[in-house]
This record gives structure tokens, C-alpha cells and sequence, in this order.
């Protein structure tokens, strides 16, 4: 097995024999010596490999060492010895090179200088050999371990959800259709007859199946139908919104986090979203150090401290009225006018975190008319009982509910609402066999990436971006 850096610089420098794989970060070289840092991107640190010509290097080797410039791929076999440098423990006192690919100096985009965001995103594909998107990818695999440590740890079933769909979860519309009609086909035909367009309707019966299909907004409903079979289940895969929306918080497809409880009320579900905050956050200060201290020097200064602070505060808890009553106080500070009855926006809850609590807040019992159809309705027919969970300097990173359980309740919502209710009959069914409380909530995974890592744009915490006009890669 090849040994990674991040295990070789573990190694006492005893003069072992040892090979390393990576690529070039950067090449300099005096009269006698070479010295070359080489980075595998399993951790943030490099390994320096020095080449001394006083010691004697063959004809193969200084030819190898000429086609190397940054972002050359090799391999250099050597002696792990101590670093007489400062900063580092071990060096590769190097006997040999193999470069597997040059990358040339006049056309490799990586040159050791700083790149703007905006720049790395058109390279997308390269992005990753970077410091901050090497620790933006560390940073994800590690809070995906964290997810399933969690929810493994407290019973519950991994279910992977349809990404395909009839349904639409949250009723709003914004979903991406699936279809395998020719298009062109269909509008050349209907204006070859002139088809009146008032009453042209495409006949989605000859889809391919056999009805309208969109890529999910959510995996709940479906969800729902497993914690109705196995008490606590979760899911954890891509969802998709077409969204116009052009924002440093916005993707057309992004990762999503979805636990469903049976027999979990509003308030266990609160407790169990508390737990899951902190468990992910103490994760990444315990488990990604390195990296935490480069975004913290390097992108958000503070943000071990803002992280830190979290998860010691306890999370406040008030209702939704309560919030709106503490917002009116203070209309002149926000661009939006705060009232009862309106979705609170991003300064709203960041002033609630901030300002009012100076600490994370879970905020209950929304109005009806700005949440999903599913929500359980509460006594005074006004509100439901959902949850949010603000944290500093970010605001919402978990929405959730309980889940209307009576069939009745909820086939008037559906009703009410315009929804199609054929498109439901089997998410009813649920209520009328074996209907049980039940709660379940949402976190959208590149949501917390951007907290974790104090990043300004969530297009630069997820591989490859997806948003309007944005598919390239």
C-alpha cells in the first residue's frame, strides 16, 4: 500500500527508505540544491523532497527534475530524515524522481499566486490542487462521516430516497421535469396545426412514465413512509430546486440531511436537532483542526471562537410571535420590515442570534400560510408547529416540523391549498393505516459546509456548482 503524506508525516525521521506520491506545489533550487514541496491533498500539509548535488544525482534524475515545474505529478524516493528547517519535522532526503505529468509553466492555470474565487470557479476541475478548496473537500468528507456517526449512534435506518418524483413536497412549483418527449417535436407539430395556445397541453401520458416527473425538492414524504415501518430513519443524497436566484446562499442542486422520528413530538424534535448541531460542529473542531486553522487565519478570522461558542451556549428557544414582537422594537435596523405574518429573512435571524440572544435559537410555531402543507396545524388554527434553528452569523441551518397525522386535517390542507390531491393518495394512505406523531426535519448539508469553513459562497463548499446558466462541468 502507498503510503499518504498524512502518514509519512506521522513517521519518526529515522532514515528509513520511503516513496512519495503527490503533486508539485512549488520548485526551487540554489546552486547545489533542489527543494521541491509535494502535496497529496490528504492533508494540508506538504512534504519537502531535497535533492543535493554534492551527494551526487544521476543523469536520469536531473533529467526528470528539468520537467518539473508546479503541478507535476511524481513520485520521489528518498530517506525520511530530520528537517533541518524550521516549521517541519521531516524531509524526503530524495535519491530518485519519476515525473508521471509535466504541467507546463505557460499554460497551467495554478501558478504559486493568488487566484480569485470567481477565477478558481471557472476551473472547477482543477480547483481542488488549491489550498482552501483541498481543506473545502477535506472539510466535506469529514461532516459527511459526521451525519452517519450521528444518526448511526442514536438507531436510526439510512434509506435512500427517489430522486425522481410525481410529488412535489413543498408545493411550491420550482422543480426541475424530467422528460424523455422531444420538445422541438411537440412545438414544431402544434404549430404546424395550429394549435390554439389556450388550450395546448402537452400529453405527458406518452412520457416516459406515463404522468409528469420532476428531480425531488425533498426526500421527506417518501421518508415518512419508512418511519412509518422502522421509528427513526434518515436520508442524505442530492435535491433540486430551479430556483432563479443568483445568491452567495443559493444552488439549483445541493445536498440535503433528513431525519423522520415516529412518536417524536415538536420538542424531542428540537432536542434531537440541538444535539445533531453540536455533535456536527464539536466534529469539525475535534477532527479537522488543520484545516479549521487555515480557514480561520485565512478566510473568517474567529471562526474557531464562533464555532466554539455554539457549542457551548445553550439554544435558546421562543416562539415565532415572540420573535416578531422582539424584531418590531427595532424596524429602522432591518432593509426588510419585520410583522406578524412575514418570513423571516436572513438579517432577522442573524439580529435574533446576535444581537438579542448572542447565541444559536430555535424559533417555533410559524404561521400556516408561509409553511408546507404537511405541517401539523396548531390549536389556535393560526400557526403549525414547525422549527427553525438559527446559529450566529449564518441564521437558519435547520427547518422542521411535526407532520400532520390525522388524514382528515391533512386532506383539507391539501385542499385548501390547490394541491393535486392524486399526486398524494399514497402520503394520505399513511394517515389511515397505522397513523402514529411523527416529526423529521431538513439540513442542507452545503449550508453547514459554508458555516464550518467561514467560506463567502456557497458555489466554493460544493465540487461542482449548479445554479442558473451554471453547468459546465
Amino acid at each position: 500500500m502507498i503510503n499518504l503524506i498524512k502518514e509519512i508525516l506521522t513517521f519518526e525521521p529515522d532514515g528509513r527508505e520511503i516513496a512519495v506520491y503527490g503533486w508539485v506545489r512549488t520548485k526551487r533550487e540554489t546552486k547545489n540544491l533542489i527543494f521541491l514541496q509535494v502535496n497529496d491533498g490528504s492533508c494540508f500539509g506538504s512534504i519537502q523532497i531535497t535533492f543535493d548535488r554534492e551527494r551526487g544525482i544521476s543523469a536520469e534524475t536531473e533529467a526528470e527534475l528539468k520537467r518539473i515545474s508546479t503541478g507535476a505529478s511524481v513520485c520521489a524516493k528518498g530517506k525520511l530524515v530530520p528537517s533541518p528547517a524550521s516549521g517541519q519535522a521531516a524531509e524526503v532526503q530524495a535519491e530518485s524522481i519519476l515525473v508521471f505529468g509535466e504541467a507546463p509553466v505557460d499554460s497551467y492555470p495554478l501558478q504559486k499566486k493568488n487566484h480569485s474565487f470567481e477565477f478558481l470557479r471557472e476551473i472547477a476541475h482543477l480547483r481542488a490542487r488549491t489550498n482552501t478548496f483541498g481543506a473545502v473537500a477535506r472539510m466535506r468528507n469529514q461532516m459527511s462521516f459526521a451525519v452517519h456517526s450521528f444518526f448511526q449512534e442514536h438507531g436510526f435506518q439510512y434509506v435512500h430516497t427517489p430522486i425522481i418524483t410525481g410529488s412535489d413536497c413543498e408545493g411550491a412549483g420550482e422543480m426541475f421535469h424530467v422528460t424523455t418527449l422531444n420538445i422541438q417535436e411537440i412545438v414544431q407539430k402544434a404549430l404546424k396545426e395550429k394549435t390554439n395556445p389556450e388550450t395546448f397541453a402537452v400529453d405527458y401520458t406518452q412520457d416516459f412514465f406515463g404522468k409528469e416527473a420532476n428531480l425531488t425538492v425533498s426526500g421527506q414524504l417518501e421518508l415518512e413512509t419508512y418511519a412509518t415501518a422502522l421509528s427513526r430513519v434518515y436520508t442524505f443524497g442530492p435535491t433540486f430546486r430551479a430556483e432563479n436566484s443568483n445568491t452567495t446562499r443559493h444552488l439549483s442542486e445541493f445536498w440535503m440531511i433528513e431525519p423522520e422520528m415516529s412518536f417524536f413530538h415538536l420538542e424531542q424534535t428540537m432536542d434531537l436537532a440541538e444535539q445533531f448541531v453540536v455533535h456536527l460542529l464539536k466534529w469539525a473542531l475535534e477532527k479537522c483542526r488543520e484545516d479549521l486553522a487555515f480557514f480561520d487565519s485565512r478566510i473568517k478570522n474567529g471562526l474557531i471562537d464562533m464555532l466554539t461558542k455554539v457549542v457551548t451556549t445553550p439554544f435558546t428557544r421562543i416562539t415565532y410571535t415572540e420573535a416578531v414582537a422582539l424584531l418590531e422594537k427595532n424596524k429602522s435596523a432591518f432593509e426588510f420590515t419585520p410583522y406578524w405574518g412575514c418570513d423571516l429573512q436572513t438579517e432577522h435571524e442573524r439580529y435574533l442570534t446576535e444581537t438579542v440572544f448572542k447565541g444559536p435559537v430555535i424559533v417555533t410555531d410559524y404561521p400556516k400560510e408561509i409553511k408546507a402543507f404537511y405541517m401539523k396545524m396548531n390549536e389556535d388554527g393560526k400557526t403549525v408547529r414547525a422549527m427553525d434553528v438559527l446559529v450566529p452569523y449564518l441564521g437558519e441551518i435547520i427547518g422542521g416540523s411535526e407532520r400532520e397525522d390525522n388524514y382528515a386535517a391533512l386532506e383539507k390542507r391539501i385542499n385548501e391549498l390547490g394541491l393535486a390531491k392524486e399526486n398524494y393518495w399514497w402520503y394520505l394512505d399513511l394517515r389511515k393505516y397505522g397513523t402514529v406523531p411523527h416529526s423529521g426535519f431538513g439540513l442542507g448539508f452545503d449550508r453547514l459546509l459554508l458555516y464550518v469553513t467561514g467560506m463567502g459562497n456557497i458555489r466554493d463548499v460544493i465540487p461542482f456548482p449548479r445554479a442558473a446558466k451554471l453547468a459546465d462541468f
